[in-house]
């Protein structure tokens, strides 16, 4: 069991930025950000995983976002740049007590946050 807990969200303009942190506690083969906006389905932002700290991201956010994680203070972060009114959406962390399988899926996951609202406006 894998607990976690998000902080970081807010209101920002468009092309602003907003870095959103995790605090997790337990084990986990990987840990990842989502989002869901309203009306739609749970979206994978960002992975991260293995020793040398692996990351993957969605297209959506490539080169816009980055994930990072303190191992020593079991925190995960999602830095986030030039974000965008699509980018609105409830972002979650999340965390996989078994490797395999699409890293995007939500149900790979067992372990949730609360969630940390990001709302972009023009």
């Amino acid at each position: 069991e894998v607990s976690l807990v998000e902080s970081g969200g807010g209101s920002v303009q468009e092309g602003g930025s907003l870095r959103l942190s995790c605090q997790y506690r337990g084990f986990a083969y990987r840990l990842a950000w989502f989002r869901q906006a309203p009306g739609k389905e749970r979206e994978g932002v960002a992975v991260i995983f293995g020793i040398r700290g692996t990351t993957y991201y969605a297209n959506s956010v490539e080169g816009r976002f980055t994930m990072s994680q303190d191992a020593r203070e079991k925190s995960l972060y999602l830095q986030m740049t030039s974000l965008k009114l699509e980018d609105t959406a409830m972002y979650y962390c999340a965390a996989a007590s078994s490797p395999g399988g699409d890293w995007a899926n939500p149900q790979l996951y067992n372990n949730w946050g609360q969630g940390t609202q990001v709302t972009v406006s023009s």
